[in-house]
């Protein structure tokens, strides 16, 4: 199991900043997908952004030009930076780790990080 553990959610206001950070257990095979979905009161859980082997990302239209997802392969760790949120950021997000080609459903979830921002 890799066990992913996420951190540094927060309350923050509109317009701030956060940084989310999600590290594995054990170590990582540079081809695997790592990835941020999120999931609103109400709302299914939905996908944030990823990357995968080589560096591709992918984003969330509702997070193009704000989200920078990054990956550090030596310490096993996935990164979310996340600019100018909004009130509708306000989130369970949860790291996602699973290997090249395989859906989130077979990958390994963290238990989340609460994001709160206010207007």
């Amino acid at each position: 199991q890799v066990n992913p553990v996420e951190s540094g959610g927060g309350l923050v206001q509109a317009g701030e900043s956060l940084r989310l950070t999600c590290a594995a257990s054990r170590n990582i095979h540079p081809t695997y997908t790592m990835a941020w979905y999120r999931q609103a009161p109400g709302k299914q859980r939905e996908v944030v952004a990823s990357i995968i082997y080589g560096g591709k990302t992918f984003y969330a239209d509702a997070v193009k030009g704000r989200f920078t997802i990054s990956r550090d392969s030596a310490r096993n760790t996935v990164y979310l930076q996340m600019n100018m949120l909004k009130p509708e950021d306000t989130a369970i997000y949860y790291c996602n780790i699973r290997p090249r080609g395989e859906p989130a459903e077979k990958g390994s979830w963290g238990q989340g990080t609460q994001v709160t921002v206010s207007s």
